[in-house]
């Protein structure tokens, strides 16, 4: 059933899948809580989602202070966004999500956000900050939001 269908009937809460692009977001520069993140995407409904994407040498504190946070932590010795990109799009494919929130700088999650709302999924782009923000993701979107 999806979304329009939950919607509809109010059989079921709209499940949002959160994915983090990491290292464009959590960098020193824009100062990101990932609370923040998470609370963002909350507001499209219920979180059944909540990951965030490193690479190889991201430092054991910030794995585990993500994970104090909710977040499921995906490393990857290869692409960050490409893993992001991947599972990202599976998940629409499985129609497991309604919504599907990326919170990312990179221009490069446009043909995600895309394929989702071809597949009648809401999108929503999460920016870590004005100077942060890509304009072409998030014109892709459904929503946006930049965090300040």
């Amino acid at each position: 059933m999806g979304l329009l269908g939950r919607l509809l009937d109010g059989s079921e809460a709209v499940r949002v899948g959160l994915f983090v692009d990491g290292p464009n977001v959590l960098r020193s520069e824009f100062d990101v809580d990932l609370s923040d993140v998470r609370d963002a995407a909350e507001t499209r409904g219920h979180l059944v989602v909540t990951r965030l994407y490193l690479d190889e040498h991201a430092s054991p504190g910030l794995i585990q202070a993500a994970e104090a946070n909710g977040f499921e932590v995906v490393t990857t010795s290869g692409d960050v966004d490409v893993k992001l990109a991947v599972d990202a799009t599976a998940l629409v494919a499985e129609d497991a999500i309604d919504v599907l929130a990326i919170a990312s700088r990179d221009t490069d999650f446009k043909p995600v956000v895309e394929a989702a709302a071809r597949r009648n999924v809401r999108t929503f782009a999460i920016a870590p900050g004005e100077y942060g923000r890509s304009d072409a993701l998030r014109t892709a979107a459904h929503d946006a939001v930049t965090l300040e």
